[in-house]
């Protein structure tokens, strides 16, 4: 499937994806804490089945957008569930979980396929889905386990199933509807960040 959407690259990039990427960032972190229905650890790990809004994003607008909506959506999940943890939230999980956001763009780059969403391209989103989201919930486990408030295998079966899950099924799911809405909105020309 081809999209009938072009990406203008500038060296100036206009204000409207930095906030469209703040906003995707808040949105996932409001999200995060507010529609969670199941408790893997009450009060604590929820199944975030909105984890794939960081790489959909990104794929979607670009890395530094799909970054900046991780990251913020991290910091506001934490601080609105009661689960911030400065050294922690700052660095590790809001980082790591950026690159959640940052990565998948990078490695898959719709704009180059001028949006091809064929099969092989939604598996290999999947597989980067996957992949870096083990490396993500291993380095915010060894956080954890270094921090003395889960130990890390726990933290690694419990963090997974929280946001491995919904990254690999959703963002490959949702990624055709994303490119068909921001073709429409964007009027066929969108400014990637």
């Amino acid at each position: 499937m081809s999209s009938q959407m072009t990406y203008t690259d500038s060296d100036s990039v206009g204000f409207f994806p930095i906030v469209l990427a703040v906003v995707c960032g808040v949105a996932t972190g409001v999200l995060w804490a507010y529609a969670n229905p199941i408790q893997l650890v009450p009060g604590v790990i929820q199944w975030r089945i909105f984890a794939f809004l960081p790489p959909l994003i990104g794929l979607l607008l670009g890395p530094k957008s799909g970054f900046i909506c991780g990251y913020i959506g991290t910091i506001v999940w934490s601080l609105l569930a009661g689960t911030f943890i400065p050294a922690h939230s700052l660095i590790v999980d809001g980082i790591m979980v950026g690159l959640t956001g940052a990565v998948p763009p990078l490695l898959v780059n719709l704009r180059k396929t001028s949006f091809d969403l064929s099969i092989p391209v939604l598996a290999k989103i999947a597989v980067v889905c996957a992949v870096i989201g083990v490396i993500m919930v291993a380095a915010v486990s060894a956080s954890l386990a270094f921090l003395g408030i889960f130990p890390f295998w726990y933290a690694m079966l419990y963090i997974g199933l929280s946001d491995i899950v919904p990254m690999v099924i959703g963002t490959p799911l949702l990624v055709r509807p994303g490119a068909k809405l921001l073709a429409g909105l964007s009027r066929g020309s969108l400014h990637r960040f």
